[in-house]
Order: C-alpha cells, then structure tokens, then sequence
C-alpha cells in the first residue's frame, strides 16, 4: 500500500495506484500537480469510469467524486448535465480541456451536451478543489476541471461500445486505430458516438452525436499532435422545471412548448420543436519539444467554433416585441399573434497557450501564458404561424468580443522534508458586446476591462507515507455576460482560499484529510431565479464563506474487497445578507448560501469475488440545501440518499476482449430533486427514479 497515489480521494482516484504511469509521466502537469501542496485527485477516466460509461453525461459519471453534486434537467443524466463543487456553480468551475479553456467566454458555463461521450476520449481527469493553481480561462472559484484525452495507441485496435437502458437510451460508440506507422513515427485514431434518449422528465429526448479523431507523431525529441473533436445535439427544451404542486401529482410534467386555450388556463397541445440545436467542433494543434534534459515546451493552438439556435413556440405575443408593425385586418387592427421564436449564436474561439517546464534537482519551474479571442455573434428571428408571408424576420443582432491574455509563473522548491510552492499570476481582460439595430430590445452597448493579479503560495511537509500541507490563494474573476445585462455595476469577486491537508497510509488503510476556509468579497451567489434559457441569475452578495473539512478513505479489506468513502461537512454563509424589497432593506443575516448542502458524503463498496468481475455499490448523501439566500422553508430542497449498482465482467472471445456492464441507478427508487430555481415559490427539476443500463463493450486487436 506504500505505492497508493493520495490525491483527494475521490470515488476511485486512490485506488487508481495502479493509473497508467507510462502516460503521467508523459502528461507534464500530472506529474506537477502531483505534487501541489492542494487539494486535488487524479481520475484514470478509463479505468475508473469506464465500467459506468454507458451514455450518461460526464458530470454524472463524476457525481460519486468529493465534494461533488451533479444535475441534470431531463433527470436521466443524458442532454443538458451539470455540477457544482464544494456548492459553486459551473460557472464558477474552470474547465480545460488539454488546458485550452472550454468554459463559455460570455456565460463562464460548461455545457458538456455539446461534446457528448467526451469521457471515451478521455485519459486523465485532474480536479483541484477550491483555487487550485493558475490556470487558463475562466478563474476557479469552486475547483478547476482539466480533462486529458488518451494518445493514440501504438498498435492497431477497433473497438465498439454498445449500451441501451431505461427511457429508450441508447449509446453507440466506433473507435479506431492505425497503430505506429510511416517508420513508426506516426499514429491516428478516431472515434465516432450517437447516444439517444427520451429522458426521464416527458419530451426531454436527447439526439447527440460526437467524433473524435486524435493525429500523433513523434519523432526524437518533438511530439506534434493534432486534435479534432466536437458534437451535435438536438434536446427537447426541459429547462423550465416545475412547480411544486406539480411536482408532487405529476414529476415527469414538462411546461416546455405547452399551447394554452385563449383563457391561458387550459393546455390544448404542446409543440413538437420546441428544441435546442448547437454544432460545436473543436481543432487544436499540440506541439511538445523536449530541449535538452531539463526543459519541455508545451504549446496548444486552438479553435473552437459553435454555432446553433433554439427554438420556442410564443403564443399571442406582440408584433412590437419582434419589430414588427401590426397588420389591419378589415379595419381591425391586430397587435398578437403566435411567432416560431429562434434564437442564434454563431461564435468562435481561437488562441494559444503554452508552458514551459525545468526540471532541476531541487527546484521544479512551470512558467505559461495565454492569449485567446473570443467572438460571438448573437441575433434572433421570428416566424408567422398563422401570418406566414412573415418568414425568419431578424428582430434582433448583437455581437461580443472578449480578449485576454494571462500568464504565469510557478515554482516547487524541495529542501528536505519540506516543499515550498509558489505561483504568480496576471490575467487582464477586455470584454466589449455592442448591439447593431438600434431598434432591438435585446442586447447592451457594454465595455468592461479587468486586470487581476493572483498570488498563491504553499508548503508540503513529507512524513512517513505521506505528507502534511497548507496553502493559500487569492483569486479574482469577472462577472459575466448576463451578470452585467441585470446590473452593468456588477463588481468581481474576490477570494480567499486558505487549504490545510493531511495524506496518510496506515497498512492496508489510505486517508486524506482537507480543511478549507474561502473567504469571498463580493462573491457572485445565485439568486434562485433563472433566465429565459434556464441558466441562473447571479447577484453581488457582500462578504461570505465557505468553511469545510473533507475526508476520504479507501481501505484494502481483501483482495478482493475494497471499501471507499469521502465525506464533505461544511458552512456555507452569506454574511450580513440584505434583500430589498418595496424600497425596503432587510437585514437577514448570516444565511446559508444557495445550493450549497451541509453534508456530501459517498461510501463505495467493490468487491471482485472472481478474477474478471468486479461488483460496485455506490451510495451518495447530499444535505438539504436552498434554492435562493433567505433561508426560507418553503425553497428548501430535502436531503436524499441514493444507491447504485455496478457490475464489470471480463472476458475474451478468440483471444479479443469482451466486457459486459450493467448499472442499475436509485435502487430504491428514491423521489428526489437535486436543483431548482424560484420563480412564485420554488420550480424542481425531478430526477429518475430506479432506472438501469447495459452495455457491451468488444475489441479487436
């Protein structure tokens, strides 16, 4: 056990000592941040994740991870999916992807439909908790989320993933490689997915489709790869939620797309497209060259570009709204009718990044820039219903520019039984949105420039299998694009994050320990009320914090029987927290900041009773938490336990490898909600009840 890798401990990061070391060594930041005095784990996505990797989304596949609470609005983990992490919200988590950031310039959101079955791709997933150390775009305020995707193998293979389950899911997934070839200096693989579902809650299907293809040539001391990757998702809209009497008699009910009778009290009919369409293809371009025996350049140059609508049936809504005169029926004038809304954004996002790593006997140098462009193109039409002679009329047209640029500086210093880290760095951003008719009501002439400088510092201290640290960070990050519509005053946030950690091995038994304290000054909470797409509004909220102590375990009962857990107790507080109301302030307090629940705990039980199966029984605790800031009874959302089932059986077939997994999720068919919003007293999104999947996974060699 003296070789367990302690990295938080998560569901599967410790056991994962056996993670591939070839490919860390070969992943520069792995390997620094290993040695990070923070909080972190190291997922092996396909030896940890694999056997669950049945078509639900990447955030549920990551729910049983420390500190994590994972979402999804068609309530079956498939189409539109989320996390929050130590309660911040996904715009508050940076997520990079082979370190280009992939968080929305504008939103700051992850929306990862847009690349489903990303974890079939994936090598490595490093989740720091908190602060984290620098790195680029979007700042972390909650944790930063860098997936790694697999290099392609050195020889031939076809492999195909095969699943189906509950509510007509269906995952279908082809990957290929050449092996080494042209003198062993070249290799390509390529995947290509379709996952289909109808979704727990009623029309919420899901139409996604994904491809990868991954270029690689080595040659001495350079590695040039070339990367492509993306998706296309078609969603029936399930962002809308339900209220709470619904909730109760009818949880699947969707409101999305309901056609009322003229008295707007009866639901006569639903429209069929009332969907959401994005094409999102992503293109970089790695090169690594080693220069000499202490020094590696890593150098990505990205593109990414996005573009897609989604489409709402607006029933009796005004010609002005659109800018449109009324029309004059027999002398009547007509101010309402029934449009075919859609919405469009059409954006690129294009840049470099780049680290330089020195490998001395002492001392470990990581030095990185970046420089990226953001452009967005936003405008919308609408459609006649019953006036069809008006055809994709464009009402509206803005456009967004954002730019920045960042660098930083990062040192391991080793002295003994002691390691001193530290990290510099500046990021200075220029973010401008401009509306181009001058007659739209959608948009904002807006010019905002920030420049943040981050200090962060750290120390470990090596005892006997395993080791002591602190550190500290400062972090700042902007608001984003609907913050500054609601208020263009909106100020950034500012962080403290002190971390104070413990990994320990005692024989068959590895242990970690965290102690977190982020102190935020201005920090930007959600409000509890959601906008026209679902995303949620944020607000300034004064000072708060977060206060917590993680813990994680994973004893080694047999060889045969492994026994995880982690457990997160916090507070979450608002400080001083004032509503307003009538033109009345109101003093409430400390109040517990939103959806940010007490208590998150998971136990995990493996137990492998012959060589080729291996059995998971994955049980989840989230406390109560609230929709808004006020602490009001009424939009709390109630403590849940879950339990689910895993099953892996190996085997092969005319020497190729076959595996069989089943996943049986909410055993007990447990009736819970884990998101919402507020909107005249709560709206839920439901989540499934016992549902399951299985697949077939089969590999030539």
């Amino acid at each position: 056990m003296k070789g367990f890798i302690i990295l938080g401990l998560g569901m599967s990061s410790v056991l994962s000592a056996q993670i591939d070391t070839a490919q860390v060594k070969e992943i520069q930041e792995v390997s620094f941040t290993k040695r990070l005095p923070v909080s972190k784990e190291i997922i092996n996505v396909q030896k940890d994740l694999g056997a669950k990797n049945l078509g639900q989304d990447l955030p549920i596949l990551l729910k049983n991870q420390m500190s994590v609470v994972a979402t999804s609005d068609a309530g079956n983990g498939v189409g539109y999916t989320g996390f929050r992490i130590r309660g911040s919200a996904g715009t508050s988590i940076n997520v990079m992807l082979n370190g280009v950031p992939y968080n929305d310039s504008e939103s700051q959101g992850t929306f990862f439909v847009n690349i489903p079955d990303m974890a079939s791709s994936a090598s490595q997933i490093v989740i720091q908790r908190g602060v984290g150390t620098s790195s680029n775009g979007t700042a972390s305020f909650g944790a930063s989320v860098n997936i790694l995707t697999k290099n392609p193998e050195e020889k031939p293979y076809f492999l195909t993933n095969q699943s189906a389950g509950s509510f007509n899911t269906f995952k279908h997934s082809f990957e290929a490689g050449t092996g080494k070839f042209l003198n062993n200096l070249l290799s390509v693989s390529a995947r290509y997915s379709i996952i289909n579902s109808d979704g727990y809650i009623d029309r919420a299907f899901s139409k996604l489709n994904s491809y990868n293809i991954n270029a690689l040539f080595e040659k001495g001391n350079t590695k040039l790869r070339f990367l492509t990757f993306g998706g296309k998702e078609k969603t029936y809209q399930a962002w809308n939620g339900i209220d709470k009497a619904t909730y109760e008699s009818n949880p699947k009910f969707n409101y999305s797309g309901a056609i009322y009778d003229a008295s707007w009290e009866n639901i006569i009919g639903f429209y069929d497209n009332e969907t959401d369409n994005y094409r999102q293809n992503h293109y970089h371009l790695l090169w690594e060259q080693k220069l000499g025996k202490i020094w590696n350049l890593e150098t990505t140059f990205h593109l990414t570009h996005g573009e897609g609508y989604y489409e709402n049936y607006k029933q009796d809504a005004k010609f002005s709204k659109y800018d449109l005169p009324n029309i004059v029926e027999n002398g009547n004038t007509i101010t309402r009718t029934d449009f075919i809304r859609k919405k469009w954004l059409d954006n690129d996002f294009y840049g470099v990044v780049s680290s330089l790593y020195g490998n001395f006997e002492n001392v470990n140098l990581n030095f990185g820039v970046a420089a990226n462009q953001y452009f967005g193109r936003h405008f919308g039409n609408v459609t006649g219903v019953k006036y069809t002679d008006i055809f994709e009329h464009e009402y509206y047209r803005n456009n967004a520019l954002k730019n920045e640029v960042s660098g930083f500086a990062k040192a391991i210093y080793k002295m003994e039984k002691l390691e001193f880290f530290g990290d510099l760095q500046l990021r200075n951003i220029d973010y401008k949105t401009y509306i181009l008719d001058e007659n739209a009501e959608e948009g904002a002439d807006l010019s905002q420039k920030w420049t943040f400088f981050n200090p962060k510092f750290g120390v470990n201290y090596q005892i006997e299998n395993g080791k002591l640290f602190f550190s500290y960070a400062h972090a700042h990050r902007e608001p984003n694009r609907d913050d500054l519509f609601a208020n263009p005053n909106t100020k950034p946030e500012k962080l403290h994050d002190f971390e104070l950690g413990l990994e320990k091995t005692f024989g068959n038994v590895s242990f970690t320990a965290n102690a977190y304290y982020m102190n935020y000054v201005n920090q930007l909470v959600l409000s509890g009320e959601i906008n026209m797409v679902g995303e949620f509004i944020k607000i300034n909220s004064g000072k708060s914090y977060r206060l917590g102590l993680e813990f994680g375990t994973l004893a080694k009962v047999s060889e045969k029987l492994n026994v995880l857990g982690n457990i997160t107790l916090s507070q979450n507080k608002n400080v001083d927290f004032k509503i307003e109301e009538n033109s009345t302030v109101t003093n409430l307090g400390n109040t517990d900041i939103s959806f940010s629940p007490n208590i998150i705990a998971n136990a995990i039980i493996q137990y492998k009773p012959i060589k080729n199966l291996q059995l998971n029984l994955n049980n989840q605790y989230i406390g109560k938490q609230y929709l808004d800031n006020t602490e009001t009874q009424s939009l709390q959302l109630n403590d849940y336990f879950l339990t689910d089932f895993n099953a892996q059986y190996e085997f092969k077939i005319a020497k190729q490898e076959v595996s069989l997994q089943f996943l049986l999720n909410n055993i007990f068919d447990k009736k819970y909600v884990n998101n919402g919003f507020v909107y005249n007293g709560p709206y839920y999104y439901a989540q499934a009840g016992r549902n399951f999947m299985l697949g077939l996974n089969f590999r030539i060699n």
